[in-house]
């Protein structure tokens, strides 16, 4: 594997960690790294995941608000919300 393509895989899984887990600005920082080490390596491949932006904005959007009307169903038939939902490695007492 290529060391650039590690690179851009890297930073695209590494920010979307740091985002899930809070930690949005440097999720953000470490995504783009990887954009731009992909923009550079392969021009014609960033001009075609721009044009489809709006597409993969709508189809995340879309696992959002799915993901969300999940854990709010959960926590409607659990009772209490999903809000309370034990976290793991925390104490049960």
């Amino acid at each position: 594997m290529d060391w650039k393509k590690a690179l851009v895989y890297g930073s695209f899984a590494a920010g979307a960690i740091l985002f899930v887990t809070g930690r949005r600005p440097a999720g953000l920082a470490v995504a783009g790294i990887g954009l731009a080490t992909l923009a550079s390596e392969n021009p014609e491949r960033f001009e075609d995941l721009w044009r489809r932006m709006p597409e993969y904005v709508e189809k995340g959007s879309k696992f959002v608000e799915m993901a969300a009307t999940f854990l709010d169903r959960l926590g409607e038939h659990q009772g209490g919300g999903y809000r309370n939902i034990p976290v793991a490695g925390g104490s049960r007492y």
